[in-house]
């Protein structure tokens, strides 16, 4: 099973799927919670380079708050991580697959959230 929905938009500028993401993840009702900007955490941190690399940390505060409510651990999985990544001329997306990094917790009524949020986060990622 894959762990992450990728999707590749071609000879793209990297802050402008940025900003694109964002919105759509907005408008699948995501905010972004935290944010990581890898690429300057490595030059920083050990001086090493490395092309744009951003994670975003998502979260749909309904979705959580029901995910919660099932199994209150769960929080340690939250919130959805979507990284951006330059390779090369193109951008990539990857938003991790809830259902995916879930099989672990043995509770059905939430791999159907996870199942929900995997729709949604597809969903966002589709109109970046």
């Amino acid at each position: 099973m894959a762990y992450t929905y990728d999707r590749i938009i071609a000879d793209a500028d990297f802050d402008a799927v940025d900003d694109r993401l964002r919105n759509a993840l907005a408008e699948n009702g995501f905010g972004v919670l935290t944010e990581i900007d890898v690429a300057a955490t490595m030059k920083k941190k050990l001086d090493a380079d490395m092309p744009p690399y951003r994670i975003l940390g998502a979260c749909n505060p309904q979705m959580a708050y029901k995910a919660i409510g099932i199994e209150p651990r769960v929080g340690a999985m939250l919130p959805c991580n979507v990284i951006l990544r330059q390779v090369g001329k193109d951008v990539e997306i990857s938003a991790i697959d809830p259902e995916a990094s879930m099989q672990a917790i043995d509770n059905a009524d939430l791999k159907a959230v996870a199942a929900q949020v995997r729709d949604m986060l597809k969903t966002a990622v589709d109109a970046a």
